[in-house]
C-alpha cells in the first residue's frame, strides 16, 4: 500500500476513534463531576467502589467486540466472506449467553457484591443501587461494544464515532436532569449511563437501515474452535479494560486502610481522569486495527511496521502534551470534582496526578503493542502485555511500593510497573519480529 493511502487511513481512522472513545468514557467522568456535585464525598466514594463492575461488563462486550471484528477483517481480507459471516454470527451468540448472566448477577447477588467491594453503611445503598442497575442494562452495553467494533471495521468509522459521541453526549445531558431537577441523587446517575449505550444502538441502526452492512447474522452451530479464537484476540482488549476496575478494587482497599473514605474519593477523581487518557491510547489502538488486520490477511510486512511507527509517535506527541497540562493545572482539575472543597481530598488528588500520570507514555506504548499483536493474530505476546499490567506486576507492586511509601507508593505503583511492562513488550515485539 502506498504511504500517502496508509497515513490517510490511519490518520482518518484514528482520528474518529480517540474523539469516540474520549466520548465512551465521559460515561464515568459525566457521573463522577455530578455526583460529586450532587452528592458530596460519599457519592464519590459509593461510585468509585462500584466502577470495578462496569468495566467488567465494558471489557467482556470489547473482548468479543475486538476479536469477532479481527477476524471478520482478517477474513475479509482473504475474501472468505462466509467465514466472515459466521464470526459476526459466534460473537454475537456468544455476546447474549454473556449478558444474561450478568443480568441475572444484579438480580439474584447485587448485595453479595456491595459487601465485597469494601462498602461501609455509609456508602453500601448508593454502591448497592448503581451495582444493580449497571448489570440489568449490561446486554445494552455489551450490544454497543460489540456492535461498534463490527461498524468500524466495515468501512464505517465515522458513524461508529457518532454512535459513541452521541451516547456520552446523552448521558451527560440526562445525568443533569436526573440528578438535579428531578433529584434522583445515584439512581438518576447510573440510569444516564444505562440508557446511553441504548441511544448509541439508534445511531448504530443507520448502517443496517441504509444497507451499508457487509456482515450478516446466518444461521450457525455455535463453533466452540471459533468462539475461542475469537475470545483469544479479544481477551487483551477485556484484560486492558479490567486492569483499570482490579486496580481499583485493590487501590481501593489499601486507600481505605491508609486514608479512609476520603482518599478513596481523591482516588476516584485521579482513577476517572485516567479512564479518559486511556481512552485515548485505546482510541489510537483501535484505529489501527482494522487496517493492520487487513494488510496482514494481505501479507504486507512493510506496511505493518509503518502502521506501528505512525501510532507510537502519535502516542507520544499526545502523552507530552497531556502530562504537561497535569503538572500546570492539578489543583483547578482537582476542584472540579471537589464540590466540598476538602482540603485533605484536594491534596491527596493534586499530588497523585502529578505522581501516577508519569506513567503514560508507557501505558500508551502497551497498549498499542498489545494491539499490534492481536490485530496481526498473535495472540500470546498481546496476552502476555496485558495479563502483566492487569494482574501480574500491578498487584504486588501497589502492596509493595505502597508498605514502603505509603500513599506515594500507591501513585506511583501504575508508572512502575508500565515502565517494565514496556521493556518486556519491547522484548516480545524484537523476538516475534524476528521469527
Amino acid at each position: 500500500m502506498e504511504t500517502k493511502t496508509l497515513l490517510k487511513e490511519f490518520s482518518q481512522y484514528v482520528i474518529l476513534n480517540i474523539c469516540g472513545m474520549i466520548g465512551l468514557s465521559c460515561y464515568i467522568l459525566a457521573d463522577t463531576f455530578f455526583v460529586s456535585s450532587g452528592l458530596g464525598a460519599n457519592g464519590l466514594t459509593a461510585l468509585n467502589l462500584a466502577i470495578p463492575i462496569y468495566s467488567f461488563v465494558h471489557g467482556s462486550g470489547l473482548m468479543l467486540g475486538m476479536g469477532g471484528a479481527t477476524k471478520y477483517s482478517i477474513y475479509r481480507g482473504l475474501k472468505e466472506y462466509k467465514n466472515a459471516d459466521r464470526s459476526f454470527s459466534n460473537t454475537m451468540c456468544a455476546m447474549v449467553v454473556l449478558a444474561v448472566i450478568f443480568m441475572l448477577t444484579g438480580i439474584f447477588f447485587s448485595e453479595r457484591l456491595t459487601r465485597l467491594s469494601g462498602a461501609d453503611k455509609d456508602v453500601y445503598n448508593m454502591t448497592k443501587t448503581y451495582l444493580q442497575v449497571i448489570l440489568l442494562f449490561a446486554p445494552a452495553f455489551m450490544a454497543n461494544d460489540t456492535l461498534i467494533c463490527f461498524v468500524r471495521n466495515d468501512g464505517n468509522p465515522g458513524l461508529s464515532m457518532i454512535g459513541m459521541l452521541t451516547g456520552s453526549f446523552s448521558n451527560i445531558v440526562l445525568d443533569y436532569i436526573f440528578i438535579f431537577p428531578l433529584n434522583m441523587g445515584i439512581s438518576g446517575a447510573v440510569l444516564a449511563t444505562g440508557l446511553a449505550p441504548v441511544i448509541s444502538l439508534i445511531v448504530l441502526s443507520k448502517h443496517w437501515l441504509t444497507k451499508q452492512n457487509q456482515f450478516h447474522l446466518v444461521q450457525i452451530k455455535p463453533s466452540f474452535r471459533l468462539t475461542g479464537s475469537i475470545i483469544s484476540l479479544g481477551v487483551p482488549s477485556f484484560i486492558t479494560e479490567m486492569a483499570s476496575g482490579i486496580v481499583m478494587i485493590v487501590f481501593n482497599m489499601i486507600i481505605l486502610h491508609l486514608q479512609g473514605n476520603t482518599g478513596v474519593a481523591a482516588y476516584g477523581v485521579v482513577a476517572n481522569l485516567s479512564l479518559v487518557v486511556v481512552s485515548i491510547y485505546t482510541g489510537i489502538a483501535q484505529g489501527t486495527q482494522p487496517i493492520l488486520s487487513r494488510v496482514y490477511g494481505y501479507g504486507d510486512s512493510k506496511s505493518q511496521k509503518q502502521i506501528l511507527n505512525y501510532a507510537i509517535k502519535t502516542m507520544l506527541v499526545i502523552s507530552f502534551g497531556i502530562y504537561l497540562f497535569f503538572l500546570l493545572a492539578a489543583n483547578p482539575i482537582v476542584s472540579i470534582f471537589n464540590s466540598e472543597q476538602n482540603m485533605q481530598l484536594q491534596e491527596i488528588a493534586v499530588a497523585g496526578l502529578k505522581l501516577y500520570f508519569t506513567a503514560i507514555p508507557f501505558a500508551g506504548v502497551n497498549i498499542i503493542l498489545s494491539a499490534y499483536f492481536t490485530s496481526t493474530e498473535k495472540a500470546l505476546p498481546a496476552q502476555i502485555i496485558s495479563l502483566l499490567r492487569g494482574f501480574l506486576m500491578i498487584i504486588p507492586m501497589a502492596f509493595f511500593l505502597s508498605f514502603i511509601l505509603k500513599m506515594a507508593g500507591v501513585w506511583l505503583s501504575f508508572p512502575v510497573t508500565e515502565c517494565f511492562v514496556t521493556l518486556a513488550g519491547i522484548t516480545l515485539y524484537i523476538k516475534f519480529r524476528e521469527r
